[in-house]
């Protein structure tokens, strides 16, 4: 057995385990396979292990693989995503995890409408106030998604969230349950066209918390393929 499919088995195991003890199934939980950084021949091993849903930060790296992996996978771009690059990537995603601003979310809904589809998006949420990272603040996140649920080619599906980086995992519970608390105060607004179920969560570091705590998508890279080699600037 490959060390990719022995890493795919265990962290199923983790999930699976994190799923019951929270009163959840498994099939609640979808294992999005992080493969920024990660050589073509290697995310065939995981696709051939059942992992047929993959995740890019760059634009650039899902265009690179996108030939090469074939029809047999879905994409989504999980990291920041620039206007001028939505029309790149408008037929070949999946779902956009990290839509954070109305000028984005307009382009991504005018591309989809010139390629006459209905593009699933996520908000992306800066759960713990953090300079670093991109996302709505928690307190903005409802009157943003209000803004831009009248868009026809866009479906706003839920919200995603990168939480700090952490040595212990349990120091982002609390963002988690505020992650989950935000999508049902939301949902109990009953805006026209926003009907969220989808949250996005939690890493290899912290995916069995944000499991317990709601996550419905976990975006895991390193604890599947292995520590990754950036190359050389």
């Amino acid at each position: 057995m490959g060390e990719i499919q022995q890493n795919i088995i265990e962290v199923e195991q983790r999930i699976a385990t994190a799923a019951k003890k929270s009163g959840r199934k498994r099939e609640e939980i979808l294992l999005l396979a992080v493969s920024k950084t990660i050589d073509v021949s290697r995310i065939k091993q995981a696709v051939n292990c059942g992992l047929k849903e993959l995740g890019e930060n760059k634009v650039q790296e899902i265009l690179e693989k996108y030939d090469a992996m074939g029809e047999d996978v879905c994409w989504h771009l999980i990291g920041h995503l620039q206007t001028n690059k939505v029309k790149y990537i408008i037929n070949k995603v999946k779902m956009i995890h990290s839509v954070d601003s109305i000028k984005l979310a307009e382009e991504i809904n005018k591309r989809a409408k010139q390629s006459n589809i209905i593009m699933d998006i996520l908000v992306e949420v800066n759960i713990a106030d953090e300079q670093s990272k991109f996302g709505i603040s928690p307190k903005e996140t409802l009157s943003f998604i209000k803004s831009i649920a009248f868009l026809d080619n866009i479906r706003i599906k839920g919200l995603m969230t990168v939480a700090p980086f952490v040595d212990n995992p349990e120091e982002n519970r609390d963002c988690f349950r505020r992650m989950k608390q935000l999508l049902v105060d939301i949902n109990a607004e009953k805006i026209d066209n926003v009907n969220m179920d989808v949250l996005s969560m939690g890493m290899s570091n912290d995916f069995e918390v944000a499991i317990e705590e709601g996550a419905t998508i976990v975006r895991v890279g390193t604890n599947i393929f292995g520590k990754r080699v950036y190359p050389q600037q």
